[in-house]
């Protein structure tokens, strides 16, 4: 048979949860009030042409994928899972990397 708890750890259980709540609502207050355009980025170095050209992008929209059937070299495979996990990824990734600068390049 499971132990009761005792009303008066119940009760601190509700007031830590309360101090919780409200700390979290002062958290995000103090974010909403933040004024971004106070930060000073002057002091910040520029990234170089190197450094640019080795970000990666980052997706912020999820579309539905569409599966399709591939057939690769085995050394591309190899090259694409040499860098770890998510090599599928990899290759739309790339592939659409090439899409969007040929679409800078042609202007469409």
């Amino acid at each position: 048979m499971a132990k009761k708890s005792s009303v008066s750890s119940q009760s601190a259980r509700l007031k830590s949860t309360e101090k919780e709540r409200r700390a979290l609502l002062r958290i995000a207050a103090l974010q909403a009030a933040a004024d971004d355009s106070q930060i000073n980025l002057d002091d910040l170095p520029r990234l170089s042409e190197a450094q640019l050209a080795s970000m990666l992008r980052l997706r912020e929209t999820r579309q539905a994928k569409v599966p399709v059937s591939l057939r690769l070299d085995p050394q591309v495979l190899a090259w694409l899972k040499s860098k770890g996990a998510g090599h599928l990824t990899r290759i739309n990734d790339i592939l659409t990397n090439v899409m969007e600068a040929e679409r800078r390049s042609t202007g469409r």
